[in-house]
């Protein structure tokens, strides 16, 4: 990971060694400002009700019992790849940051919520373009997969 100026938290700059981190720790991805923000209140608020839901919403990296043997390399991509609208659709400069933290409930898409979230980086946005690539690779590039949207 290299520093990113103006913050105190390193940035993963590609894909393999964020996969790295995953298979070391249990982590997480956040899209939002940041943990700066994140961290005043450590709540999220469901945007249809605008509730407030008891913790920060976020997607786990570590991949699931029935994935298998598959490459981890594929499911974090996915897992990247899926939120990656949520960098143009919401306000404000959301970025993508790895997390750890104590998961509490689920939201109201089965997200994990979690509180005493300690961040751990950034995610580079290259690192946003090669798992593109990379999920690109498994659909056959055929134009038919793309970013989960609410």
């Amino acid at each position: 990971m290299t520093s990113n100026s103006g913050d105190d938290l390193p940035t993963v700059g590609s894909l393999d060694e964020l996969c790295d981190l995953v298979a070391a720790r249990h982590l997480y991805v956040r899209w939002s400002t940041g943990p700066a923000k994140d961290l005043q209140s450590e709540n999220s608020t469901d945007e249809l009700t605008g509730g407030p839901m008891p913790g920060l919403s976020v997607n786990c990296l570590v991949a699931e019992d029935w994935w298998g043997d598959r490459p981890l390399r594929l499911w974090v991509a996915r897992r990247l790849y899926d939120y990656s609208h949520l960098r143009w659709d919401k306000e404000g400069e959301v970025r993508p940051w790895v997390l750890t933290g104590d998961e509490v409930a689920r939201g109201p898409d089965n997200e994990p919520l979690v509180c005493n979230v300690r961040p751990v980086g950034w995610i580079g946005l290259q690192v946003i373009d090669e798992a593109k690539d990379e999920v690109g690779k498994a659909a056959g590039q055929d134009g038919q997969w793309g970013p989960m949207r609410r």
